[in-house]
């Protein structure tokens, strides 16, 4: 099959079909008719010799072939977007563009802050919002330009997807300052054994994969509460004899609010890896590079 049989306006609805799922949603994106979006899947479907979208309970399911089409496709889509935009400019200063950043409630303590600071210096008119990198739609939503840049240690982000490593971050032991290990420069492995314990079960993140390590080197923990995120971590330590195992720009940042202390882990963990992730579609937007490297500005390691 050659290029000049297909018409770039079919690759465009194929897109856009493999992100909403549903004819209608890909009709208003488009500023078409349902009747139109239609007409487009029956030419592609014969000129490509394959359903393409199954109807299911849950929205329009792309066949194998489909998805095996999906990367090559946005790929492509992505570059002819990028040349066709090459001479557009993003002026911060008087830019009121809105961005999406997929973070974790660690993200939005560490680094939301500072990122805020620095846009009410340089670019006043720029809006944030923040969405959770844990939803299994993230990548489509990517894909979409629903959500601009994630950032975290997210594994299940490969195929179409730019990264950079932003930071490498280590795990850390936060507690009440009031606790009499409190009164010692370091947490022996002893003292973390002994001590009962708040453990984050962030599901969806990388941090989850902190009980696997230190299940790996023989270390086990009273596990005394479980919670499934962050951000009631300083209220909860701060009223409780707890130690938790923390993200160390986290523990920076609660530390003094809640009246607690840190201390190195006395578990040799290794460190994790934080990276910025986009969309290969968007990988030369002026505005989407721009965020890019305000975070590396302002985040990355030296």
């Amino acid at each position: 099959m050659e290029l000049r049989d297909i018409d770039l306006n079919l690759l465009l609805v194929f897109d856009r079909m493999l992100t909403e799922k549903r004819v209608s949603a890909v009709a208003e994106g488009l500023g078409l008719s349902q009747p139109a979006i239609s007409n487009a899947l029956a030419r592609l479907r014969k000129l490509l010799g394959d359903d393409l979208f199954l109807r299911t309970a849950h929205g329009m399911a792309p066949t194998p072939f489909a998805l095996q089409l999906a990367e090559p496709v946005a790929l492509a889509m992505g570059t002819l977007h990028g040349a066709l935009n090459r001479h557009t400019t993003f002026d911060p200063a008087t830019s009121t563009r809105s961005f999406t950043l997929a973070t974790t409630d660690v993200g939005e303590i560490s680094f939301v802050p500072i990122l805020m600071e620095a846009l009410l210096e340089t670019a006043p008119g720029v809006s944030i919002s923040t969405v959770r990198n844990t939803t299994n739609r993230l990548r489509e939503s990517m894909e979409a330009g629903e959500v601009d840049l994630a950032v975290g240690l997210l594994p299940q982000l490969k195929a179409g997807i730019f990264q950079r490593l932003l930071l490498r971050e280590r795990y850390v032991c936060v507690f009440s300052a009031k606790l009499p290990v409190a009164a010692k420069s370091t947490l022996s492995l002893s003292d973390f054994r002994a001590a009962e314990h708040l453990r984050v079960h962030a599901a969806g993140t990388g941090h989850g994969h902190v009980d696997e390590l230190m299940a790996a080197r023989g270390i086990a923990r009273r596990i005394r509460l479980t919670v499934p995120h962050y951000t009631a971590l300083g209220h909860i330590l701060s009223a409780t004899p707890l130690i938790a195992t923390v993200p160390e720009r986290l523990a920076l940042r609660i530390a003094e609010p809640f009246d607690l202390v840190w201390r190195p882990h006395p578990a040799d963990l290794p460190q994790i890896a934080i990276n910025m992730f986009w969309h290969t579609r968007y990988h030369r937007d002026p505005g989407n590079r721009w965020l890019r490297d305000l975070l590396f500005e302002h985040f990355a390691d030296a």
